[in-house]
């Protein structure tokens, strides 16, 4: 997976579910993706939480590009989440871990969203290695599933586990060949109380965490169920 900025839940069931995660960070960085934006929740709505990066070409790969080195950007970004969650009742639980997180010392895209994602997997008691595709021995000719599959077969691994919403991209015949076992991660329909009514799903894992706190975010993460992907298409 991409180095996302506080990515939603999701993201996090599939660290739990893994021996070892890999943070694909040799791709080319895609505007207007999830590397440097995601969604909070103000007045009942989901808006943008976004970290400017730095113009530079769009070839360039997420761990050559870098945030916008203004500390305002920075403190603008909580600031923001701090009007949002104030009233949530885990705020002063988790609002300092953030901050904390937020004063990193890189601005490079890949190092801060990694130390971002291991903080918050520790924070989480997720016991999963993360690496970084950049380190691994691997053929960086490939593409697609074929360089996933080469990934794979760097770590020795038996079993890859992508999101659901990969399955039109993978070929189940093709991994099996390689000697790997594909399945897909499907969150469980996760609900719980925010400020108001009604509901709204699919945000970063600050909404998870402001609302719900270390031991009940920790308690979603199991949430899901992994599926063949024959499975998927007979629904």
């Amino acid at each position: 997976m991409q180095p996302y900025f506080f990515p939603h839940i999701g993201y996090f069931q599939l660290l739990e579910c893994s021996n070892i995660f890999v943070i694909l960070d040799d791709v080319q960085h895609i505007q207007r993706g999830w590397v440097n934006r995601n969604r909070i929740l103000i007045n009942q709505e989901p808006h943008w939480l976004t970290y400017s990066v730095q113009k530079a070409s769009r070839d360039l790969f997420i761990n050559q590009r870098y945030y916008v080195e203004d500390p305002s950007e920075r403190a603008k970004i909580m600031c923001n989440i701090a009007s949002a969650y104030r009233k949530a009742p885990h705020f002063i639980e988790i609002y300092p871990f953030l901050l904390a997180i937020m004063n990193f010392g890189s601005s490079n895209v890949s190092e801060f969203n990694t130390n971002l994602i291991r903080c918050l997997a520790g924070f989480l008691e997720i016991e999963c290695q993360i690496l970084l595709s950049s380190e691994l021995d691997k053929d960086n000719s490939l593409k697609g599933e074929d360089r996933i599959i080469d990934i794979n077969r760097c770590l020795g691994s038996s079993h890859y586990v992508n999101p659901i919403g990969g399955i039109p991209l993978y070929d189940k015949q093709h991994f099996a060949e390689c000697g790997l076992e594909l399945s897909f991660l499907q969150p469980e329909n996760i609900h719980y109380p925010q400020l108001k009514k009604p509901f709204v799903p699919f945000l970063s894992i600050i909404d998870v965490l402001m609302f719900n706190g270390i031991s009940g975010t920790s308690k979603l993460l199991t949430k899901y169920h992994l599926i063949k992907h024959e499975d998927s298409k007979d629904g």
